[in-house]
């Protein structure tokens, strides 16, 4: 045997191998319980290597334990493998899932230092008992998914917890019943496939909850958490009241129509906020909406692409976004885009319709209104009795109702926007909004806003009463 395959391996470019780099404890405990995963470190030199550190980077109530070879502990010093073998690493985690302080998802990493190289395994358990769903399709191209069962509903008994992209499929419909509280972890989406529908069946005082995993305080409105819901090209009818929808990239997303004759999205009496990217995303597709507030987001709050069909009324768009500077507006409408050629094709933009709506925000512009380059097919936008921050002419009465009578642009005086508190003085725009939206949309939504508090005709302006 040659001398060398006795002396330790130095080399800085030698590393581990190990048989897994991630593991999952599957186990949901509904008692207080431990499980146990194990997996194997590999020395695939001929020479001995040595380990100078081995720990757990969390903190030092993480509930996870180790073993290395026969040995417990939570660190180890100068572990050698010799040349052209292996160890066995056995992790164990003790959970209660009735502690409600636990976080969701408890995740930790081992930290392995060799020869200066820092190498990792990912540790991940369920800290409560709850659903979870993860991927279990893994395509050669895409993204990994699983699939909900057709035609489920969620119940509120436990949280629902989504890891990766989960699928309501073709003819089928995924229902969230009153109080569901689902948690999706990083870069999580609910993707509406074509022909699926959602139902998010809130109720005033319980409400759905969408939004990411982390629970701890100081994630409460950190954005950027997850992806997205997703309304794909040809899913049908969805309907979500009595949402909040929080701390994502793109609040909903609701992509080319199905079917000109019922909306892609009805959306009433939710409050989307606090996304990385957009809040609400139309694109060529149908919405209406009724006593929504779409708030503080990295980019647009409302963003209707690509032409299609829209009216939100009795709603409130505000972005303070204070995650870092912000350069466009609050509200953008367009019917046009660039192909890859870098020609650009007209979409045909039906109808863009805010009724008894307050726009506002940081900057001295909030409103976008961007036609088709060529110009040459209408634009059918129109602000009935709005409050909006901007810049351009409104006296236009295609495109607004009389400026003297009915659009304003008068600062409303938000109650608290750093809390994300959009209710607006008493008597503000009290007796400003037009009559005809609120005894046509009472019968179908109730005349109750966001906060339970009663509108009344004639009604005021925004997603919350000041009657």
């Amino acid at each position: 045997m040659p001398a060398e395959f006795n002396m330790l391996l130095t080399n800085s470019s030698a590393k581990l191998a190990f048989s897994q780099t991630q593991i999952i404890f599957d186990t949901v405990f509904t008692t207080i319980g431990s499980t146990f995963q194990y997996f194997t470190i590999h020395n695939n030199h001929n020479q001995p290597i040595k380990i100078s550190s081995v720990k757990l980077v969390g903190s030092y109530t993480s509930p996870y334990k180790i073993n290395i070879d026969g040995v417990a502990g939570t660190s180890f010093s100068n572990v050698t493998i010799p040349a052209n073998d292996s160890i066995f690493v056995f992790v164990t985690v003790t959970i209660n899932p009735n502690n409600n302080n636990n976080p969701l998802v408890i995740s930790d990493s081992l930290q392995f230092v060799t020869n200066g190289n820092y190498q990792y395994v990912d540790l991940t358990a369920w800290g409560q008992d709850a659903y979870f769903y993860r991927p279990n399709i893994f395509p050669a191209s895409g993204p990994s998914y699983s699939i909900v069962s057709c035609n489920s509903v969620w119940s509120n008994d436990k949280p629902h917890v989504v890891f990766g992209y989960l699928v309501v499929d073709s003819g089928c419909t995924l229902t969230m019943q009153p109080g569901t509280k689902v948690y999706m972890h990083n870069n999580a989406v609910l993707w509406v496939y074509k022909g699926g529908t959602l139902n998010i069946n809130g109720a005033q005082g319980l409400p759905v909850t969408v939004q990411g995993d982390r629970l701890e305080p100081a994630y409460q409105t950190e954005p950027g958490q997850w992806g997205e819901i997703w309304l794909s090209p040809g899913c049908l009818a969805s309907n979500i009241q009595w949402a909040v929808i929080k701390n994502g990239t793109i609040g909903i997303e609701a992509d080319t129509v199905a079917s000109w004759t019922k909306p892609t999205l009805t959306l009433s009496h939710t409050i989307i906020k606090s996304m990385s990217n957009i809040g609400l995303l139309g694109q060529g597709t149908y919405i209406t909406g009724y006593d929504d507030v779409v708030a503080d987001c990295q980019n647009y709050c409302v963003d209707f692409s690509l032409g299609g069909t829209y009216s939100m009324v009795q709603s409130t768009f505000a972005n303070y976004w204070s995650f870092g500077q912000r350069q466009t507006t609050t509200l953008l409408v367009n019917d046009w885009y660039q192909d890859i050629y870098g020609n650009y094709q007209k979409r045909q933009l039906n109808k863009a319709f805010f009724g008894n709506c307050i726009i506002w925000g940081s900057l001295t512009e909030e409103l976008q209104l961007d036609s088709s380059h060529n110009n040459t097919q209408a634009f059918p936008y129109y602000f009935e009795n709005c409050d909006l921050l901007t810049k351009q002419n409104t006296s236009n009465l295609y495109h607004y109702t009389s400026p003297t009578d009915s659009t304003f642009s008068a600062d409303p005086h938000f109650t608290n926007t750093s809390i994300d508190d959009y209710t607006i003085p008493k008597s503000m725009f009290a007796t400003n909004g037009n009559n005809n939206i609120c005894n046509s949309y009472w019968t179908i939504y109730g005349s109750a806003d966001l906060n339970n508090d009663p509108f009344s005709c004639p009604a005021n302006l925004g997603a919350y009463s000041s009657n």
